[in-house]
């Protein structure tokens, strides 16, 4: 019950941060989306040692372990909506395919980058 207490708590500390880009976004007018500028927020303050990644580590974890299940309701939504992506759609599709396999190679590279960091530090 603790774990799953303290879960909900990372992850609405990650939501926070998205809310905050968001409203960074909004109020600047900016063309960054405010997800991004939330996530680098976050980031400068892992790399500056101000926030420690453990205090949202089991949450960011539970996110990333049940992340096919957040993104199938977008692939619903593609397969709903399939007669948008006739004739020129089909270049729409490569282009959803190509950025997500980006996100995924790129995700995959992190995670091994940041695992190989963990370990030379408690190793």
């Amino acid at each position: 019950m603790v774990d799953a207490i303290r879960i909900v708590l990372h992850i609405l500390i990650l939501y926070l941060f998205y809310l905050i880009g968001v409203w960074i976004e909004k109020t600047f007018s900016l063309v960054i989306p405010g997800s991004m500028i939330g996530m680098l927020i976050l980031f400068l303050l892992f790399a500056t040692k101000i926030v420690n990644p453990k205090w949202m580590e089991k949450g960011a974890n539970f996110l990333l372990r049940h992340m096919s299940v957040l993104f199938l309701p977008v692939m619903i939504g593609i397969i709903n909506y399939l007669d948008l992506f006739k004739g020129e759609g089909l270049l729409l599709i490569l282009i959803a395919f190509a950025s997500t396999l980006i996100v995924l190679v790129s995700s995959g590279k992190m995670s091994e980058f940041i695992a190989a960091k963990r370990e030379k530090e408690h190793g």
